[in-house]
């Protein structure tokens, strides 16, 4: 089962405990460098300059690409990292983690078909958008024919193998999207050179095809920026919705954002939402989102992550929308 280590951990507990969970299987480079730092006091007295909630690995590594670190030998790595420190320490303390990964609307799609259209899209943790544009991705399901945006095949191309209960709940069409809006702490735009290649040192080493992918729908995005606004997504949630049309649907969605509030901020945003009309689309960690009853009678990996439709669970799913696992209706 998937574990998570909170920040006061100590930091080869929080190195060690990535390598072995989030990183196993995944990424080579990210396992071999956990574990390396894990067993390195030199690297982790470097590591523990920075505020604890700074000190997670996937910020630490994706500073390192940032600032030039290359793929290699943890050996290579750790005197790279002593000789470059003062600029990733400068990068880490001014940057977040804010993976914008499309391969997520794979996700999304056949839970928003659920949804009568036309749909008022509104994501909490937007990073630069590019979550908010699931009508403008063609996308391949095996057994399926391949779905396409009204104006014919996209430049990106997503494919999400799928799996669980029969028959497959895959869509015909596309969801026509009204309106489309987002809240981050930090914005990206991927129109600024710096934004996009801070969102390309967030993706893994080995992950070539998902660095495509980014840059192809930043191109998509770019052509049509959505409306992203700063602020803290329980302060500026509720005013916000209120702006979205009357004739579309709400659907207030999120993958991989609530797992950095703390539990009360949590309670709170689930309260917000589910006062809400419309929807809500989730995709979480195990048990990070409350109230939401976890299907381990489904078979499932110790990554995926819980997409559910107004706090039901509705499959497993990989967490860069590679897969998806279907479970049963409770």
């Amino acid at each position: 089962m998937r574990t998570t280590v909170d920040n006061d951990a100590p930091t080869a507990e929080r190195y060690r405990a990535f390598a072995e969970v989030e990183a196993r299987g995944m990424s080579e480079t990210y396992d071999a460098w956990a574990l390396g730092v894990a067993d390195d006091p030199a690297t982790i007295a470097l590591i523990d300059e920075l505020p604890p909630a700074k000190r997670q690995p996937n910020l630490v590594f994706s500073a390192a690409r940032f600032r030039g670190s290359e793929p290699a030998p943890y050996d290579d790595f750790r005197r790279w990292l002593a000789a470059h420190w003062p600029e990733v320490r400068e990068t880490a303390e001014t940057h977040a983690t804010q993976t914008n990964e499309a391969g997520r609307c794979a996700l999304h799609v056949p839970a928003l078909a659920e949804i009568p259209g036309p749909l008022a899209l509104l994501e909490v943790g937007a990073s630069a958008g590019l979550c908010l544009y699931p009508d403008r991705y063609s996308y391949r399901y095996p057994g399926h024919g391949r779905l396409d945006p009204a104006d014919g095949t996209s430049r990106v191309i997503l494919d999400c193998e799928t799996r669980g209960t029969e028959p497959v709940p895959v869509p015909a069409s596309l969801p026509e999207v009204a309106w489309r809006a987002g809240i981050d702490l930090n914005p990206l735009d991927v129109t600024d050179p710096d934004d996009l290649a801070w969102l390309d040192a967030l993706i893994w080493p080995e992950h070539d095809d998902r660095r495509e992918r980014l840059r192809a729908a930043a191109t998509i995005v770019a052509a049509d920026p959505p409306r992203l606004e700063a602020g803290d997504l329980n302060e500026r949630l509720a005013a916000l919705a209120a702006e979205a049309p009357a004739e579309a649907t709400l659907v207030v969605l999120h993958t991989a954002v609530i797992a950095y509030l703390d539990e009360a901020a949590r309670a709170r945003f689930v309260e917000t939402v589910r006062e809400l009309p419309g929807h809500w689309l989730s995709v979480e960690g195990r048990s990070i989102v409350p109230g939401i009853r976890v299907r381990d009678d489904v078979p499932n990996d110790s990554t995926d992550f819980v997409l559910a439709l107004d706090g039901v669970q509705r499959a497993w799913a990989q967490p860069h929308g590679r897969a998806v696992t279907w479970v049963p209706n409770p």
